[in-house]
């Protein structure tokens, strides 16, 4: 697609109350194991973890780190494998400004899943290339916000703007009219590797053989547990205090005494991080 009809995203964030979040649903969804089965060359930029800055970490796919990337590259072609669950959607829209200036041509392909921002970064490719099982999922800007009843108004209204840039990128990209595509967004939908292309979103589906199956990330977990902890109204220095606390108390075993474990302790206990999650699901918390 000529690069010159796609639109381009609106820059920065309403206000400094806001933050675009990850629906946890799309963790719920996301392998973080896989990847692109050739080794990315100095050609390529690889979109394997959250959007923004990860707090757990202190990685994450940012626009700063994407743009370095393309500095180092210079002019000429470039591929963009994507696997991720979303995140900061005003980051995803600056990295979609980035890879559209970009001096040549950019090919992406979704090995997994493009969520959220992430669907919009895919947006960005000259050519958009999908696995057969891999998704999109295309929703409106998902936010947490503070502030009395007169500011979450106000809130709501310079959200307004950010989706309605998204709709446009969505439609262009697939000819889709802005109205169906709000629709879509107004769903929260998943679409797979096939309906992706039926619909204009991608060009064509990825052969099987471009995907592999690597490592699952542990800190993927802990970011399932923070979303969860988060989508029930929790402040995010409370949720990241508390999943804080919960691996730190891993350290002193019951009845130890202590809270460094020597060789002659019983080993660390090891914590299913993944079905804390879903107990904390299970879990009406009240109070915040």
């Amino acid at each position: 697609m000529p690069r010159q009809h796609l639109p381009v995203a609106p820059e920065g964030r309403p206000c400094a109350a806001v933050t675009s979040n990850i629906q946890p649903r799309a963790f719920d969804r996301w392998n973080s194991a896989i990847r692109a089965e050739t080794v990315e060359d100095e050609r390529s930029i690889g979109i394997y973890d959250v959007i923004g800055y990860d707090w757990w970490t202190g990685e994450g796919v940012t626009a700063k780190r994407v743009a370095a990337a393309l500095r180092s590259m210079g002019p000429g072609p470039v591929t963009v494998n994507i696997n991720s669950p979303g995140g900061d959607m005003f980051e995803g829209l600056a990295i979609y400004n980035i890879l559209r200036e970009h001096d040549g041509e950019v090919t992406v392909k979704v090995l997994g899943l493009a969520a959220s921002a992430a669907s919009v970064i895919a947006m960005a490719g000259d050519t958009v290339q999908i696995a057969r099982a891999g998704f999109l999922m295309i929703h409106n800007c998902w936010v947490m916000a503070v502030g009395n009843r007169h500011d979450l108004r106000e809130i709501a209204d310079t959200m307004e703007p950010f989706d309605a840039a998204m709709a446009d990128i969505y439609s262009v990209r697939s000819g889709i009219s802005v109205e169906d595509v709000q629709k879509l967004m107004d769903g929260e939908t998943w679409i797979n590797g096939s309906a992706a292309v039926e619909q204009g979103f991608a060009d064509e589906l990825l052969a099987s053989d471009q995907v592999k199956q690597g490592e699952q990330k542990n800190a993927s977990a802990v970011r399932r547990l923070e979303a969860a902890l988060r989508a029930s109204g929790m402040p995010k220095s409370e949720a990241m205090k508390l999943i804080s606390e919960f691996k730190s108390s891993a350290g002193d075993p019951a009845g130890s005494g202590a809270g460094d474990p020597t060789e002659h302790d019983a080993p660390m206990p090891v914590i299913d991080l993944s079905a804390s999650l879903n107990a904390i699901k299970s879990i009406q918390i009240q109070g915040v």
